[in-house]
C-alpha cells in the first residue's frame, strides 16, 4: 500500500479547467481581475513541498503518459509501473458536493461509456464500450492540490486531502481520497462602501451571493463583485470600480469583508462603427441596437442588442465592443461575420394517425434589404393512407366513421403559409408580420377542416424576454363531417342548424397577448418562472360569424431543490364565452335551445394528454359523450325492439373497446401541476407528478356538465441535442362515468342523429388484478418538458 499526500506544483488551474477569474469574464467589456481565490492557488502551489513530488515518481519505475496502457517488462516477472484504476473512493466529503470535486480532479475510474450500454460491459470491456482510466502518480499528486484548493475557494481554509493507492490483482488499483473538512470560515460581517451612494440597499442585497453567516466562499464573492459592477453599468457606469478587502481572524475562523465601490462617471456611446456588412448595409444594423450616440451606455443595451443579432439569423458572429480607455465617451465597433441570407428546410416524416407527411420551408432572411424576412412554408401529409389505413400500427379510420363517407378522410392533408416579418419596425422593439395560409386538415374519422386567410400582427418587446403582440387574423372556415361531429362539439343537433354549419364561416378573432419569461433556461428551466396571458375577441366588428370573448392565463414556477433537481408548479385557467349573436350569424335556429352557445371548437378549451393532465390520453378529460354505429348495436342487441328502432337499443352490452369517446370541450378550464424533477445517472433523470384539472361546458344542457380529476404518475427525461426526450406514465382514476351514447340510424329516411334513451358507464379500466392496473396507465412519448 502506498500513500501520497498533498503537494504538487500545479493547482489545476492551469489544466484546461475554468478559473475564478472566468466569472467575471461572462460579463462583456468587463476586465477580469485576478480574484482572491487565484491568489491563493498560486500561494499553494508555491507553498507545497518538492519531497512530495519526488516521493510520487520514485513510486513507478518508468513513467508513460496520462491514460497510456500498462507497461510491463520482458522476463520472468511482470512489472506494472501505471496500473489500472477499478475504482475511485472519495471519503470525508460532508459540506460539498461529492460529484462536483470529482469533476474537478484530473484522474478517475475505469468505466463503461455510457449508462445504456452497462449490460455489455459487464461482459466486454472492449474499448467500443469501455473505458480504462491508468493511474498517473503526476496527475494523482496535482490531484490532492486540486482537492484543497476547490476546499479552499469554498471557505475550508484548513482543508486536508491524503491518498491511498491498494493494489488489486496484477494489474488493478484502488484509489481512495480521504479529506478532512476541517472547520469552515464565516463570514461576521459584510461591509459595502460606496464613495458615491449610486446603489440602494435593496439593490445591493439582491446582488450579494455572499451574505453575512455564509462561509468565505470566494466563488460567491467574485460573483457578488460582478453583479454589483453589472448593476453599476446598468445605471451607466461602465468604467466602476468594485474592489474587496478580507480580515480573517484564523483562530476563530472568522472572516469581516469589505466591498468598496467607485462608480466614477456616467458613460455615454459617442459613436457606433460597423465592420464586416457586405449583404447588410451598417444602416440596418444600427437600426437593430438599442442604443444610439448620445445614449448612456448600459448594459442591458448591450445585451439586447447583441441578442437582435444574433436573432436576425443573418450573422455567424456578431460583437460589441468597446476600445479600454478611461473616459466617459464610448466609441462603440460592431464586428459582424455574415451568414448565408437565405436557407432551404426539407423534412419526411409518418405517424401512427397522420401516415406519411412531407415539408418544406424557405427563408430568405434579408428580403428587398432592412432584415426583412420572407418565409414560406408548406407541408402535405395522409400520404399513402388508403394503402397504410389499419395495417400494423397504423390508424384504421374505418372504426370511427359514423355515417359520413370514409374517401374523404383518405385524401391528402396539407398547409400553407407565406409570411413577411419587418423586424425593427419603427424601433428596435418592435416587430411587424404579415402573413396568409390556407389548410386542409383532418381528424380521422371525425372531421375535415379547410380554411384560408390572413393575419397581421405587431409585436412589441416590453422587457427583457417580455413582449406583447396584437394580433388579426381573417379566416374563411368549412367544416365537413357527418352530424355525430357537430351534434358533440357544437352542441347542435337539429337539422336545419347543421346544414347551416356545413357551410362557409368566418372566424376572425383581434388578441392581444403578453408573456414574461424569468426562467434560467429555455428548454430545462431549473429557476425563475414563466407567465402568459391572452385575451381574444370575436364580433361583428372583426367580420367574424363565430362570436366569442376568451381568456386564458398560465403561468409557471421553478424553484432549484439541491443538485440538479427542481420542484415545478403550473397554473393555466382560461373562460370563453360565445356571444348570443353567433346564431343569427351562421343562420342557425333561434329556437334551439343551444343557439346561445354555439362556439367553434377550435375556441374551446380541452384537457388532458402530454402537456396536459398525464393520466388521460390527448383531450380526453372533460365533458364527453360516447358515440358507436348503429350496426354495432343491432350486432349485441338482437331484440326486435333495438331492429326497429335504434334509440330503443341498449348500450350495455357492446363491450367498451367498440364505443369511441368524443370530448366536448369547455367554457371554464382550471388546471395545475406539480413536479419534482431529479438526477438519476447522467444525463438521464426523473419525475414524480401529480396533475389535476376541472372543465366545464354551458353548450348543452342535455350533455355532461363538468369534469375533474386528479393523477399522479412518473416519468424519464433524457437531456439530447434537441431538448430533453421525455416518457411519462400516468395514472387514470378510472371512475366509471354515465355518458350519453349518440350514434346515427341510417334506416332512418334521413339518416337523423338519435340519442339513445339509456347512458352507459364508461370506463377506461378494463377488469381488476395486474391487467386492470396496466389498463389505467397512459403513455406519453414526447420532445420537451410538460411546462
Amino acid at each position: 500500500m502506498k500513500s501520497l499526500r498533498d503537494g504538487t506544483t500545479n493547482t489545476g488551474l492551469a489544466s484546461g479547467r475554468p478559473g475564478v477569474c472566468s466569472l467575471a469574464a461572462m460579463l462583456p467589456s468587463i476586465r477580469p481581475r485576478c480574484s482572491a481565490s487565484v491568489i491563493v492557488g498560486a500561494a499553494l502551489l508555491l507553498a507545497a513541498p518538492a519531497a512530495v513530488h519526488a516521493q510520487a515518481t520514485n513510486q513507478a519505475t518508468q513513467q508513460a503518459p496520462k491514460q497510456t496502457p500498462p507497461q510491463t517488462t520482458s522476463g520472468t516477472k511482470a512489472i506494472v509501473s501505471h496500473p489500472e484504476i477499478v475504482d475511485l473512493t472519495i471519503k470525508g466529503v460532508k459540506s460539498l458536493d461529492e460529484t462536483l470535486l470529482r469533476s474537478h480532479l484530473a484522474i478517475g475510474e475505469s468505466h463503461c461509456v455510457s449508462f445504456v450500454l452497462k449490460p455489455i460491459c459487464i461482459f466486454s470491456k472492449s474499448p467500443l464500450f469501455y473505458r480504462r482510466v491508468y493511474l498517473d502518480h503526476d496527475e494523482l499528486a496535482r490531484d490532492v492540490l486540486r482537492a484543497r484548493v476547490f476546499y479552499f475557494q469554498r471557505g475550508f481554509r484548513d482543508a486536508q486531502v491524503d491518498t491511498t493507492v491498494t493494489p488489486v490483482g496484477h494489474a488493478d488499483v484502488h484509489v481512495t481520497l480521504k479529506v478532512t473538512e476541517g472547520p469552515p470560515t464565516a463570514v461576521t460581517s459584510l461591509n459595502v462602501v460606496q464613495t458615491d451612494t449610486v446603489l440602494s440597499k435593496k439593490v445591493i442585497a439582491d446582488a450579494s451571493v455572499l451574505e453575512k453567516g455564509d462561509r468565505l466562499s470566494l466563488l460567491a464573492l467574485d460573483s457578488t463583485k460582478a453583479l454589483l459592477k453589472r448593476r453599476l453599468w446598468d445605471r451607466g457606469y461602465a468604467d466602476a470600480i468594485v474592489d474587496s478587502s478580507l480580515a480573517i481572524d484564523t483562530a476563530s475562523h472568522a472572516a469581516a469583508v469589505t466591498l468598496e465601490i467607485d462608480p466614477r462617471w456616467i458613460a455615454r456611446v459617442a459613436t457606433i462603427d460597423v465592420q464586416g456588412a457586405k449583404l447588410v448595409s451598417p444602416r440596418t444594423i444600427r437600426k437593430s441596437l438599442s442604443f444610439k450616440p448620445g445614449d448612456v451606455y448600459r448594459y442591458s443595451d448591450v445585451l439586447k442588442s447583441q441578442r437582435s443579432l444574433y436573432e436576425s439569423n443573418l450573422f455567424r458572429r456578431a460583437s460589441i465592443q468597446v476600445p479600454e480607455r478611461d473616459d466617459s465617451l464610448k466609441h462603440v465597433l460592431i464586428q459582424v461575420q455574415e451568414d448565408q441570407p437565405r436557407s432551404v428546410l426539407t423534412s419526411v416524416g409518418f405517424s401512427t394517425v397522420d401516415f406519411f407527411q412531407v415539408h418544406g420551408r424557405y427563408i430568405n432572411y434579408n428580403w428587398l434589404g432592412g432584415a426583412k424576412r420572407l418565409t414560406l412554408d408548406a407541408a402535405v401529409g395522409n400520404l399513402l393512407a388508403r394503402q397504410l389505413n389499419g395495417n400494423g400500427i397504423f390508424y384504421d379510420i374505418g372504426k370511427t366513421v359514423i355515417g359520413d363517407p370514409a374517401s374523404k378522410y383518405f385524401a391528402p392533408t396539407y398547409t400553407a403559409s407565406g409570411e413577411f416579418r419587418y423586424p425593427w419596425f419603427g424601433s428596435p422593439n418592435n416587430e411587424a408580420a404579415l402573413g396568409v395560409f390556407a389548410h386542409r386538415r383532418s381528424s380521422p374519422g371525425i372531421y375535415v377542416d379547410r380554411g384560408y386567410g390572413l393575419s397581421a400582427t405587431l409585436t412589441r418587446l416590453l422587457t427583457e424576454r417580455g413582449p406583447a403582440s396584437l394580433n388579426y387574423r381573417y379566416e374563411i372556415t368549412k367544416v365537413d363531417a357527418g352530424d355525430v361531429y357537430f351534434c358533440v362539439n357544437y352542441g347542435v343537433c337539429d337539422a336545419p342548424t347543421l346544414g347551416a354549419l356545413r357551410g362557409n364561416q368566418s372566424l376572425s378573432p383581434i388578441g392581444l397577448s403578453l408573456t414574461l419569461d424569468k426562467t434560467n433556461d429555455p428548454f430545462e428551466p431549473r429557476s425563475g418562472y414563466r407567465a402568459q396571458g391572452s385575451l381574444e375577441s370575436a364580433s361583428t366588428f372583426t367580420l367574424s360569424d363565430f362570436r366569442y370573448n376568451r381568456a386564458v392565463g398560465d403561468v409557471a414556477l421553478f424553484l432549484p431543490f439541491r443538485t440538479r433537481s427542481v420542484l415545478a408548479g403550473h397554473l393555466r385557467v382560461g373562460y370563453v364565452n360565445a356571444l348570443s349573436s353567433t346564431a343569427i350569424a351562421v343562420g342557425a335556429d333561434t329556437n334551439f335551445t343551444g343557439s346561445r352557445n354555439i362556439l367553434h371548437p377550435r375556441t374551446r378549451f380541452y384537457s388532458g394528454g402530454s402537456q396536459s393532465v398525464r393520466g388521460y390520453g390527448e383531450s380526453q378529460l372533460g365533458p364527453r359523450v360516447l358515440t358507436i354505429p348503429a350496426a354495432k348495436l343491432r350486432q349485441y342487441d338482437t331484440t326486435s325492439a333495438c331492429r326497429a328502432d335504434v334509440v330503443l337499443c341498449n348500450p350495455a352490452l357492446p363491450p367498451n373497446g367498440q364505443f369511441t369517446p368524443r370530448p366536448l370541450g369547455g367554457n371554464r378550464l382550471i388546471e395545475g401541476s406539480v413536479e419534482f424533477r431529479f438526477p438519476v445517472f447522467g444525463d438521464f433523470l426523473g419525475a414524480a407528478f401529480v396533475d389535476a384539472a376541472y372543465l366545464s361546458q354551458n353548450t348543452s344542457p342535455a350533455l355532461p356538465k363538468s369534469k375533474a380529476a386528479i393523477t399522479p404518475g412518473v416519468g424519464v427525461r433524457y437531456k439530447s441535442l434537441v431538448g430533453p426526450v421525455r416518457v411519462d406514465i400516468g395514472l387514470n382514476p378510472s371512475v366509471a362515468e354515465d355518458l350519453p351514447v349518440v350514434t346515427q340510424d341510417v334506416l332512418a329516411a334521413n339518416g337523423s342523429l338519435v340519442r339513445l334513451n339509456q347512458r352507459r358507464s364508461y370506463s377506461v379500466a378494463g377488469g381488476g388484478g395486474i391487467g386492470g392496473i396496466l389498463s389505467r396507465l397512459t403513455l406519453h412519448l414526447s420532445i420537451g418538458e410538460a411546462f
